[in-house]
């Protein structure tokens, strides 16, 4: 009987066992899903410094822009909004080109762009994004094989298209969540941009930053600001009184409040405590301060769950691009 059960072991080892960890081993794809990569061919060649470890990457345009969608917006979202990304993606990285007449950032002269998303675009190899996947329990290794096939599809379908103001690549600034409506981009930055313009975003109710809070002390919400302008007076016993949203923005951001005997805008605020986003409303109870905010993001330019909203509406990219960047034509670029 051990006999026989020795035997029926050593099948068992031979036909389920070690098939299975050569399988895992050689990374092979399920039976009836092909892994898709680029396609070879004439593509323009670019220097990426790579943040993390300080190092040169060479790729071609195309690869650089695989990267930055899988990095920058969810491969579930819908291949329409995919292909609006990478679109926004591949013009973010050509307005930053020599090549094409641009000015090398002061912050790494010597390279086109960088992987830091605090500076240029987030990006991530194949490697580490299949890694973070594997970490999602809701995905299988087939899941896997489907999402990164659908990023390959939005960037070889649109490869070469850019988007254009006047001839000029834009500079196609993007958030996460609007909340509702988009920002004009001198309510939040500075310049006043012709293609970026205050815009409805209505299909971005299924977005899990729609909605969010913050709470602090009353005493450490006059600290933090103090820092910030050191003559701030504030009579912290009357403070319902004491803070009022003056102006609103188009977007229905917040564009001014006034605590105490000071004006600060809603990015100030939103810097101060690190809300996801400048529309929000303050009230206070038992010596706090509550922020409820609406969106994530600055709010300028395209709305990624907007998009990806859009796009779940039968939208095509083409329509998402012009309805987030107001006046653009999309248009080719070749090597």
């Amino acid at each position: 009987m051990k006999l026989i059960g020795y035997v029926v072991l050593i099948i068992i080892i031979i036909v389920i066992i070690i098939p299975f960890f050569i399988i895992r081993g050689c990374n092979m794809t399920p039976e009836g899903e092909k892994m898709l990569d680029l396609p070879p061919g004439e593509d323009i060649q670019i220097r990426v410094l790579n943040h993390k470890d300080n190092t040169e990457m060479k790729l071609s345009l195309e690869e650089y822009i695989v990267g930055v969608v899988a990095a920058e917006m969810p491969a579930t979202f819908e291949v329409e909004a995919l292909k609006a990304q990478a679109i926004a993606a591949r013009t973010y990285t050509i307005r930053r080109m020599t090549e094409f007449g641009a000015q090398p950032s002061e912050a790494h002269p010597e390279y086109d762009v960088c992987t830091d998303y605090r500076h240029c675009q987030a990006w991530i190899n194949k490697e580490d994004r299949f890694k973070a996947w594997e970490e999602d329990k809701n995905l299988g290794l087939l899941d896997h094989v489907k999402l990164w096939n659908k990023l390959i599809q939005a960037i070889t379908s649109t490869k070469g298209q850019i988007i254009t103001y006047d001839g000029e690549p834009i500079d196609p600034l993007f958030h996460s969540t609007s909340g509702g409506k988009t920002e004009n981009s001198e309510d939040y930055f500075v310049a006043k941009v012709p293609y970026l313009r205050s815009v409805d975003s209505p299909y971005e109710e299924k977005s899990p930053f729609m909605k969010s809070s913050e709470k602090v002390p009353v005493e450490e919400f006059i600290q933090i600001l103090t820092k910030k302008q050191t003559d701030l007076k504030v009579d912290k016993k009357n403070i319902e009184n004491e803070i009022n949203i003056i102006k609103r923005t188009e977007g229905g951001k917040v564009g001014e409040i006034k605590i105490g005997n000071k004006i600060f805008s809603g990015r100030e605020i939103r810097e101060a405590f690190q809300l996801r986003s400048s529309g929000f409303t303050i009230d206070i109870k038992d010596e706090e301060i509550y922020f409820s905010v609406i969106g994530y993001g600055h709010g300028v330019g395209m709305s990624q769950f907007g998009a990806d909203g859009m796009a779940k509406e039968g939208k095509i990219y083409t329509e998402i691009l012009k309805h987030y960047y107001q006046g653009v034509e999309i248009v080719e670029i070749k090597p």
